[in-house]
Protein backbone atom coordinates (compact mmCIF):
# COMPACT_ATOMS: atom_id res chain seq x y z
CA UNK A 1 0.00 0.00 0.00
CA UNK A 2 2.36 2.46 -1.24
CA UNK A 3 3.17 4.15 -4.46
CA UNK A 4 6.20 2.62 -4.82
CA UNK A 5 5.94 -0.91 -6.76
CA UNK A 6 8.32 -2.90 -4.26
CA UNK A 7 6.67 -3.99 -0.72
CA UNK A 8 6.70 -1.40 1.92
CA UNK A 9 9.03 -2.06 4.39
CA UNK A 10 8.21 -1.37 8.32
CA UNK A 11 7.42 1.92 7.89
CA UNK A 12 4.37 4.56 7.92
CA UNK A 13 3.11 2.80 4.57
CA UNK A 14 3.34 -0.74 6.40
CA UNK A 15 1.15 1.31 8.89
CA UNK A 16 -0.95 2.81 6.30
CA UNK A 17 -1.77 -0.34 4.51
CA UNK A 18 -2.75 -2.47 7.48
CA UNK A 19 -5.21 0.13 9.18
CA UNK A 20 -6.90 0.53 5.83
CA UNK A 21 -7.03 -3.23 4.96
CA UNK A 22 -8.89 -4.07 8.48
CA UNK A 23 -10.57 -0.22 8.20
CA UNK A 24 -12.27 -1.29 4.89
CA UNK A 25 -12.74 -5.17 5.32
CA UNK A 26 -14.63 -5.08 8.47
CA UNK A 27 -17.97 -6.07 9.12
CA UNK A 28 -20.87 -3.74 10.57
CA UNK A 29 -18.66 -1.28 11.66
CA UNK A 30 -21.31 0.73 12.88
CA UNK A 31 -23.29 -1.19 14.63
CA UNK A 32 -26.69 -0.58 12.70
CA UNK A 33 -28.75 -3.43 12.46
CA UNK A 34 -32.05 -2.74 13.77
CA UNK A 35 -35.82 -3.14 13.15
CA UNK A 36 -36.53 -1.98 9.70
CA UNK A 37 -39.63 0.81 10.55
CA UNK A 38 -38.72 1.41 14.15
CA UNK A 39 -38.48 5.25 14.32
CA UNK A 40 -35.74 5.18 17.26
CA UNK A 41 -32.52 3.94 17.38
CA UNK A 42 -30.77 4.00 20.48
CA UNK A 43 -32.83 6.92 21.81
CA UNK A 44 -31.86 8.57 18.50
CA UNK A 45 -34.78 9.38 15.85
CA UNK A 46 -34.35 8.31 12.47
CA UNK A 47 -34.51 11.23 9.80
CA UNK A 48 -36.01 11.34 6.34
CA UNK A 49 -38.32 9.12 4.26
CA UNK A 50 -39.46 5.28 5.01
CA UNK A 51 -38.78 3.37 1.84
CA UNK A 52 -40.69 0.77 0.94
CA UNK A 53 -38.55 -2.08 2.15
CA UNK A 54 -38.81 -1.13 5.53
CA UNK A 55 -42.93 -1.39 4.98
CA UNK A 56 -42.28 -5.03 3.94
CA UNK A 57 -41.91 -4.12 0.22
CA UNK A 58 -38.29 -4.57 -0.90
CA UNK A 59 -36.03 -7.75 -1.82
CA UNK A 60 -35.61 -10.49 0.54
CA UNK A 61 -31.91 -10.62 2.21
CA UNK A 62 -30.61 -14.33 0.87
CA UNK A 63 -27.67 -16.34 1.79
CA UNK A 64 -24.65 -15.29 2.51
CA UNK A 65 -26.06 -11.38 2.73
CA UNK A 66 -26.93 -8.89 5.29
CA UNK A 67 -28.89 -5.96 4.81
CA UNK A 68 -27.88 -3.17 7.47
CA UNK A 69 -28.66 0.28 8.23
CA UNK A 70 -27.24 3.35 6.22
CA UNK A 71 -28.63 7.14 6.15
CA UNK A 72 -32.40 7.22 8.01
CA UNK A 73 -34.12 4.44 6.83
CA UNK A 74 -32.00 3.65 4.16
CA UNK A 75 -30.20 0.25 3.95
CA UNK A 76 -27.88 -1.26 2.19
CA UNK A 77 -27.15 -4.83 0.94
CA UNK A 78 -23.79 -5.99 1.51
CA UNK A 79 -22.01 -9.61 1.90
CA UNK A 80 -21.73 -11.23 4.78
CA UNK A 81 -18.06 -12.01 3.82
CA UNK A 82 -15.95 -9.63 1.52
CA UNK A 83 -15.40 -5.81 0.52
CA UNK A 84 -18.30 -4.12 2.79
CA UNK A 85 -18.89 -0.20 3.01
CA UNK A 86 -16.68 1.73 5.19
CA UNK A 87 -15.83 5.44 6.64
CA UNK A 88 -14.47 6.75 3.58
CA UNK A 89 -17.30 6.21 1.44
CA UNK A 90 -19.28 7.64 4.18
CA UNK A 91 -17.18 10.67 4.00
CA UNK A 92 -17.43 11.41 0.45
CA UNK A 93 -21.15 11.03 0.08
CA UNK A 94 -21.28 13.34 3.30
CA UNK A 95 -18.16 16.15 1.78
CA UNK A 96 -19.98 15.92 -1.83
CA UNK A 97 -23.41 17.05 -1.13
CA UNK A 98 -22.12 19.53 1.53
CA UNK A 99 -20.14 20.83 -1.32
CA UNK A 100 -22.63 21.04 -4.06
CA UNK A 101 -25.81 20.65 -1.97
CA UNK A 102 -27.97 22.13 -4.88
CA UNK A 103 -26.93 19.00 -7.35
CA UNK A 104 -29.56 17.90 -9.73
CA UNK A 105 -28.02 15.27 -11.77
CA UNK A 106 -25.02 13.24 -9.91
CA UNK A 107 -22.25 10.40 -11.15
CA UNK A 108 -20.66 7.67 -8.82
CA UNK A 109 -17.74 6.08 -10.30
CA UNK A 110 -16.49 2.96 -9.52
CA UNK A 111 -20.06 2.32 -7.26
CA UNK A 112 -19.45 -0.87 -5.74
CA UNK A 113 -22.25 -1.79 -3.24
CA UNK A 114 -23.73 1.64 -3.44
CA UNK A 115 -22.86 3.01 -0.19
CA UNK A 116 -21.76 5.92 -1.79
CA UNK A 117 -24.70 6.69 -4.06
CA UNK A 118 -27.51 5.90 -1.46
CA UNK A 119 -26.56 8.14 0.95
CA UNK A 120 -25.86 11.15 -1.80
CA UNK A 121 -29.18 10.26 -3.06
CA UNK A 122 -30.61 10.26 0.57
CA UNK A 123 -29.59 13.94 0.98
CA UNK A 124 -29.97 14.89 -2.32
CA UNK A 125 -33.71 13.96 -2.74
CA UNK A 126 -35.22 14.08 -6.39
CA UNK A 127 -31.36 14.13 -7.84
CA UNK A 128 -31.13 12.05 -10.85
CA UNK A 129 -27.90 9.29 -10.48
CA UNK A 130 -25.81 7.11 -12.52
CA UNK A 131 -23.83 4.48 -10.96
CA UNK A 132 -20.71 2.69 -12.34
CA UNK A 133 -19.72 -0.27 -11.00
CA UNK A 134 -17.65 -3.44 -13.06
CA UNK A 135 -18.07 -6.26 -10.19
CA UNK A 136 -21.25 -8.26 -11.34
CA UNK A 137 -21.62 -8.84 -7.85
CA UNK A 138 -21.85 -5.65 -6.20
CA UNK A 139 -24.14 -4.34 -9.18
CA UNK A 140 -26.90 -7.29 -8.10
CA UNK A 141 -26.73 -6.06 -4.10
CA UNK A 142 -26.36 -2.34 -5.10
CA UNK A 143 -29.73 -2.77 -7.39
CA UNK A 144 -31.23 -4.68 -4.93
CA UNK A 145 -31.06 -1.68 -2.46
CA UNK A 146 -31.88 0.89 -4.82
CA UNK A 147 -35.18 -1.12 -5.11
CA UNK A 148 -35.69 -1.55 -1.42
CA UNK A 149 -34.95 1.88 -0.65
CA UNK A 150 -36.97 3.12 -3.45
CA UNK A 151 -34.64 4.64 -5.50
CA UNK A 152 -35.21 2.77 -8.80
CA UNK A 153 -36.82 5.39 -10.76
CA UNK A 154 -33.83 8.04 -10.35
CA UNK A 155 -31.16 5.44 -9.97
CA UNK A 156 -29.45 3.87 -12.53
CA UNK A 157 -26.21 1.33 -11.91
CA UNK A 158 -24.40 0.55 -15.01
CA UNK A 159 -22.11 -2.19 -15.16
CA UNK A 160 -18.73 -2.04 -16.70
CA UNK A 161 -15.47 -0.01 -16.63
CA UNK A 162 -16.23 3.61 -16.37
CA UNK A 163 -13.00 4.30 -18.75
CA UNK A 164 -15.02 2.44 -21.35
CA UNK A 165 -17.03 5.30 -23.50
CA UNK A 166 -19.65 2.63 -24.59
CA UNK A 167 -20.40 2.60 -21.06
CA UNK A 168 -20.45 5.91 -19.61
CA UNK A 169 -20.77 8.38 -22.92
CA UNK A 170 -18.63 11.37 -22.97
CA UNK A 171 -21.49 14.02 -23.67
CA UNK A 172 -23.43 12.97 -20.45
CA UNK A 173 -22.44 15.79 -17.75
CA UNK A 174 -23.51 15.79 -14.08
CA UNK A 175 -23.35 18.77 -11.34
CA UNK A 176 -21.68 16.58 -9.32
CA UNK A 177 -19.54 13.31 -9.46
CA UNK A 178 -18.03 11.42 -6.75
CA UNK A 179 -15.49 8.91 -6.48
CA UNK A 180 -14.21 6.73 -3.26
CA UNK A 181 -10.90 5.15 -5.38
CA UNK A 182 -8.68 2.24 -4.75
CA UNK A 183 -5.64 3.70 -2.92
CA UNK A 184 -2.55 1.34 -4.21
CA UNK A 185 -1.24 -0.34 -6.76
CA UNK A 186 -1.76 -3.69 -7.79
CA UNK A 187 1.80 -5.44 -5.84
CA UNK A 188 2.37 -2.99 -3.50
CA UNK A 189 0.47 -4.96 -0.18
CA UNK A 190 -1.25 -8.03 0.34
CA UNK A 191 -4.41 -8.63 -2.04
CA UNK A 192 -5.99 -11.31 -0.17
CA UNK A 193 -7.90 -13.93 -2.12
CA UNK A 194 -11.77 -12.06 -2.26
CA UNK A 195 -12.43 -10.26 -5.34
CA UNK A 196 -14.30 -7.52 -4.29
CA UNK A 197 -11.98 -6.84 -1.71
CA UNK A 198 -9.37 -6.44 -4.34
CA UNK A 199 -11.04 -4.46 -6.48
CA UNK A 200 -11.86 -2.01 -3.86
CA UNK A 201 -8.11 -1.40 -2.53
CA UNK A 202 -5.86 -2.43 -5.46
CA UNK A 203 -5.57 -0.38 -8.84
CA UNK A 204 -7.22 -3.33 -10.96
CA UNK A 205 -9.46 -1.06 -13.28
CA UNK A 206 -7.78 2.19 -13.45
CA UNK A 207 -6.17 4.76 -10.57
CA UNK A 208 -6.70 8.33 -9.22
CA UNK A 209 -5.67 9.57 -12.29
CA UNK A 210 -8.36 7.68 -14.29
CA UNK A 211 -10.92 9.25 -11.77
CA UNK A 212 -9.93 12.27 -12.55
CA UNK A 213 -9.47 11.90 -16.40
CA UNK A 214 -13.15 10.75 -16.64
CA UNK A 215 -14.62 13.14 -14.19
CA UNK A 216 -13.55 16.64 -15.88
CA UNK A 217 -15.11 16.59 -19.25
CA UNK A 218 -18.44 15.26 -17.81
CA UNK A 219 -18.79 18.44 -15.35
CA UNK A 220 -21.69 20.61 -15.92
CA UNK A 221 -20.79 24.08 -15.63
CA UNK A 222 -19.87 25.05 -12.21
CA UNK A 223 -19.66 21.51 -11.38
CA UNK A 224 -17.94 19.77 -8.21
CA UNK A 225 -15.53 16.42 -8.25
CA UNK A 226 -15.30 15.03 -4.92
CA UNK A 227 -12.94 12.29 -3.84
CA UNK A 228 -11.05 10.54 -0.79
CA UNK A 229 -7.50 9.69 -0.99
CA UNK A 230 -5.03 8.92 1.25
CA UNK A 231 -2.47 11.78 2.19
CA UNK A 232 -0.15 9.42 3.85
CA UNK A 233 2.34 8.76 2.96
CA UNK A 234 2.98 12.41 1.29
CA UNK A 235 3.34 10.66 -2.34
CA UNK A 236 -0.28 9.50 -1.93
CA UNK A 237 -1.34 13.20 -1.93
CA UNK A 238 1.29 13.89 -4.84
CA UNK A 239 -0.48 11.90 -6.74
CA UNK A 240 -4.09 13.05 -6.14
CA UNK A 241 -2.43 16.63 -7.07
CA UNK A 242 -0.78 15.43 -10.46
CA UNK A 243 -4.09 13.99 -11.65
CA UNK A 244 -6.42 17.03 -10.99
CA UNK A 245 -3.79 19.20 -12.90
CA UNK A 246 -3.34 16.70 -15.68
CA UNK A 247 -7.12 16.67 -16.45
CA UNK A 248 -7.97 20.15 -16.05
CA UNK A 249 -9.49 20.39 -12.57
CA UNK A 250 -8.30 22.41 -9.76
CA UNK A 251 -8.41 21.72 -5.73
CA UNK A 252 -10.10 24.19 -4.38
CA UNK A 253 -10.71 22.77 -0.88
CA UNK A 254 -9.73 19.55 1.14
CA UNK A 255 -10.15 18.50 4.05
CA UNK A 256 -7.78 16.05 6.02
CA UNK A 257 -9.30 13.17 8.04
CA UNK A 258 -7.65 12.10 11.05
CA UNK A 259 -8.56 8.18 12.28
CA UNK A 260 -7.96 8.78 16.10
CA UNK A 261 -6.44 11.44 18.20
CA UNK A 262 -3.72 12.21 18.17
CA UNK A 263 -2.21 9.92 14.86
CA UNK A 264 -1.71 12.46 11.54
CA UNK A 265 -4.32 12.36 9.11
CA UNK A 266 -3.99 9.24 7.03
CA UNK A 267 -6.85 10.45 4.03
CA UNK A 268 -8.10 13.62 2.62
CA UNK A 269 -11.03 14.69 1.34
CA UNK A 270 -11.11 16.73 -1.91
CA UNK A 271 -13.31 19.31 -3.58
CA UNK A 272 -12.51 19.99 -7.10
CA UNK A 273 -13.86 21.98 -10.23
CA UNK A 274 -12.47 22.41 -14.12
CA UNK A 275 -9.97 24.90 -14.17
CA UNK A 276 -11.59 26.92 -16.03
CA UNK A 277 -14.69 27.13 -13.87
CA UNK A 278 -12.71 28.48 -10.58
CA UNK A 279 -12.87 31.96 -9.64
CA UNK A 280 -9.80 34.09 -9.03
CA UNK A 281 -9.61 33.82 -5.36
CA UNK A 282 -9.22 30.13 -5.68
CA UNK A 283 -6.60 30.05 -8.63
CA UNK A 284 -3.80 30.94 -6.14
CA UNK A 285 -3.77 28.35 -3.18
CA UNK A 286 -5.98 25.76 -2.06
CA UNK A 287 -8.10 25.99 1.09
CA UNK A 288 -7.08 23.51 3.37
CA UNK A 289 -9.60 22.52 5.95
CA UNK A 290 -9.07 21.87 9.55
CA UNK A 291 -8.95 18.14 10.27
CA UNK A 292 -11.91 16.21 10.73
CA UNK A 293 -11.28 14.05 13.97
CA UNK A 294 -13.29 9.98 13.76
CA UNK A 295 -12.27 9.29 17.25
CA UNK A 296 -10.74 10.51 20.35
CA UNK A 297 -7.56 9.83 22.29
CA UNK A 298 -9.88 7.38 24.70
CA UNK A 299 -11.53 6.12 21.22
CA UNK A 300 -14.58 8.09 21.77
CA UNK A 301 -16.35 9.29 18.55
CA UNK A 302 -15.33 13.11 18.47
CA UNK A 303 -17.77 15.32 19.14
CA UNK A 304 -17.88 17.08 15.90
CA UNK A 305 -17.76 13.70 13.75
CA UNK A 306 -20.96 12.95 15.88
CA UNK A 307 -22.66 15.95 14.17
CA UNK A 308 -21.85 14.99 10.75
CA UNK A 309 -23.20 11.20 11.28
CA UNK A 310 -26.28 12.70 12.08
CA UNK A 311 -26.33 15.15 8.81
CA UNK A 312 -26.51 12.23 6.52
CA UNK A 313 -28.84 10.07 8.59
CA UNK A 314 -26.09 8.43 11.17
CA UNK A 315 -26.89 7.43 14.59
CA UNK A 316 -24.36 9.80 16.51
Amino acid sequence: MTTAAKQPGPSIEKKVAFGFALWRGNADLWGLRDDYAEPLFKGWAKPGPIPPGALGGGPAVEAGETLDAISGYFRLFQPAKGHRFSTDDVLTAWYGTMCCPTARSVLDLGSGLGAVGMIAAWRLAGARFVAVEAQTESVRLARKSACWNGLEDRYEIRQGDFRDRSVLRLEEKFDLILGSPPYFPPGSGVEGDHPQKIACRFETRGDIADYCATAAPRLNRGGIFVCVFPVAPSAQRSRVEAAAAAAGLRIIRWRPVTLREPEPPLLGLFCMVAAGDAPPCARGGVWVEPPLVIRTAEGRIHPEYSVVKMSFGFPP
